[in-house]
This record gives structure tokens, sequence and C-alpha cells, in this order.
């Protein structure tokens, strides 16, 4: 019910939506940006409603305990314990987050691979890996400002990291933030 009413909102202020994906492209790893401030998160909840797939995102654990597992569960919300990852010397993110597509035909994944609302000039780049070990193409998401589309296009099957990096960093230098000084491509990649 949130998604739908989140799709609402963003329709009632002139927002397009714009999916240029395959219909059976079911399982990968839906990266959004930019990412540059809070209500960018209702913009996502509105792009995941009109994706029409089984979406997730990762969070704490902590924040899927009694009450608040009652808004984000339904929301698509996946605990992770990293306190688990830290003290383990075998288990890192990637593998446990890849683990999560085993078995399902249907699976996305969203990540803000930003990390941050503020202007942050190194990605986390574990999306990348995360696709690469569950052997599923990754998709660009995007809220622009400047147009007032949301859109999710651009499938990327993980082959060459350096070259795909490129790639996406490209994609998202045309693309404006609600707050455009908050928003940084990862400078290891961009074209020179």
């Amino acid at each position: 019910m949130f998604k739908f009413f989140c799709a609402l909102i963003c329709k009632f202020q002139g927002w397009k939506v714009r999916i240029d994906l395959p219909a059976d492209l079911r399982a990968f790893v839906l990266i959004g940006a930019p990412h540059t401030a809070n209500n960018d998160f209702f913009l996502a909840m509105a792009l995941n409603y009109h994706l029409h797939r089984n979406t997730k995102f990762v969070i704490k654990k902590e924040w899927l305990r009694f009450p608040l597992n009652f808004f984000f569960k339904p929301l698509g919300a996946v605990g992770v314990d990293r306190n688990a990852i830290k003290n383990s010397k075998s288990l890192n993110s990637t593998d446990l987050i890849a683990d999560l597509f085993k078995g399902k035909s249907e699976f996305v994944l969203m990540i803000s691979p930003e990390g941050t609302r503020k202007p942050n000039s190194v990605w986390k780049t574990g999306f990348y890996y995360i696709a690469q070990k569950a052997q599923v193409p990754i998709v660009l998401g995007y809220a622009d400002f400047k147009t007032k589309t949301l859109g999710a296009s651009q499938v990327i099957f993980p082959t060459d990291f350096e070259l795909d990096m490129a790639g996406i960093m490209n994609f998202y230098s045309s693309i404006k933030g609600k707050i455009p000084t908050n928003f940084a491509l990862d400078d290891r990649f961009r074209a020179k």
C-alpha cells in the first residue's frame, strides 16, 4: 500500500516513469542514483511499485525489530547482521547478500552505491560483486529531477569491472538529483 501511495504522489507531482527492461528479466541488482536527499526513499518506493517484481533492499537487522518490522518488511526490507559479518573469518557481506538470490527465479535487490546523501567520489562497489556472485545483471535505476523521470534501464552483465564501472559513471553523468551538489560520480572510473 505504501509503495502505491508513493507512486500516486509522484504521479500527482508530475513524475514520469520509464522502465526499459525486458519483461522476462526477473532477477537483478538494481542500483539507484543519485541519492542526494531523504525523500529519495519515497521515489525508490514509487519505482519499486512500477517494476512489478519481487523487489527487496537490505537494512540493518535491528531495523526489523518490533514495531518497525510492520513498516519495513512489507516494503521489501531484508535484515543483515553486520556484527556476524564483522566477527566471521569466512563470511563477507557480498557473499551473504548474493546468497539471497539462491533458489529464486524472481528477486531484485535495490542498492544505493553512493552509500550516503552527501557527495561521495568513491562509490561502494559491493553491488558489482553481489551481481557477479549471484550471476545476475546490474540494472541502472535513477530519479532525474531535471526531467522528473523515475526509471530503470541499461542492463549490464558484469564482465569487465573497469569498463563496466566507466559505463555506469557515463550513464549517471547527465542525471540530476534533488540537491545536485550532493551528488558525485566515482572519480576512479570517470572519463579523464
